[in-house]
């Protein structure tokens, strides 16, 4: 009787097996058919274009002619091309005066939206919405902002009896200026992800400091900035990405006249210039492997480090 019963509770145990085998595959196969669309989309559009141009970087080619083999002498000949150099370092330049503006203004600007203030929803919207704006658009409105003659800000700074700088057209104000716009139109895009770092801090920190006398600012140093380390950190990592990618804002407010750009050209505008000005697809994929190369160093290095600093509740 006994061999009965445990033959059949292993046969139910086995029928029950099965069906959860049978749906665990049908629940997998519907997520693999749900993710293909990206996946393909990422293979297709990114990766395989990737790889071609990594072929392509070898070789001297103008977009339609057979491409000549040259080997490392493309990646050779950006050491020695006073332009590309020139192009890297304002890239470094308009990345060390964007990540701490931005991140300092952001952080900023999250506490105040984090709040008790009147109309925080409305704030929130307005600093948002320069996120969902058009680069394109950003471009061509501060470039009329920026205008030497027309433009509202020299006409502020006439009123007030301040120098009115030639913004875009001085080599002294062209990179700033672009520094500029760029800390504007990003701000609100970092200030809501440091919003929501802020919100997932737990109350319980601030009510213990409180009962030890802890003021504002002291909660703000000892609670608050280790506490909002993750999310830091990755607004770090993301707008040093982008910052390093800068194309559009220059391409916009900048034109394309070599006088115009030679503080402001940056490495990617640099291998649009190649590619699709020059046509040299060979010289220009050469120069993208190269920015991809050091943009993966340095999130490499990121990623170690930010065991040492970054906080985790």
């Amino acid at each position: 009787m006994s061999g009965t019963v445990s033959t059949l509770n292993n046969n139910l145990l086995k029928s029950k097996k099965r069906r959860i085998s049978k749906g665990a595959f049908k629940e997998a196969a519907w997520a693999y058919v749900f993710i293909a669309p990206v996946v393909i989309g990422l293979a297709l559009f990114y990766s395989l274009p990737a790889i071609v141009s990594l072929g392509f970087s070898f070789t001297k080619w103008d977009g339609i002619s057979t491409p000549d083999f040259v080997g490392l002498d493309n990646f050779t000949g950006l050491l020695s091309d006073e332009k590309f150099i020139r192009a890297m370092g304002n890239t470094i330049l308009y990345t060390l005066g964007t990540v701490p503006l931005t991140i300092a203004f952001a952080t900023l600007l999250a506490v105040l939206l984090n709040s008790s203030i009147k109309g925080r929803a409305v704030y929130r919207t307005l600093y948002f919405l320069p996120v969902v704006t058009m680069p394109i658009a950003v471009g061509m409105v501060w470039k009329w902002l920026y205008n030497s003659e027309f433009g509202l800000i020299n006409y502020l700074l006439g009123a007030l009896h301040l120098p009115q700088p030639n913004w875009l057209f001085d080599d002294k104000f062209a990179l700033l200026s672009i520094v500029l716009v760029s800390v504007w139109s990003s701000l609100g895009y970092n200030a809501i992800i440091l919003l929501s770092g802020l919100q997932g801090i737990s109350t319980t920190y601030y009510e213990a400091s409180q009962m030890d006398g802890a003021t504002g600012v002291r909660q703000f140093w000892h609670i608050t900035l280790p506490l909002l380390t993750p999310s830091l950190f990755f607004v770090l990592v993301i707008s040093l990405i982008n910052s390093l990618q800068v194309f559009d804002l220059i391409f916009i407010m900048m034109g394309k006249s070599d006088a115009m750009l030679d503080n402001t050209r940056t490495v990617v505008y640099s291998i649009w210039e190649n590619g699709f000005k020059y046509f040299d697809m060979g010289y220009a994929s050469a120069q993208a492997w190269l920015l991809f190369i050091i943009i993966l160093i340095i999130t490499i290095v990121q990623m170690y480090f930010q065991k040492k600093w970054v906080h985790y509740q």
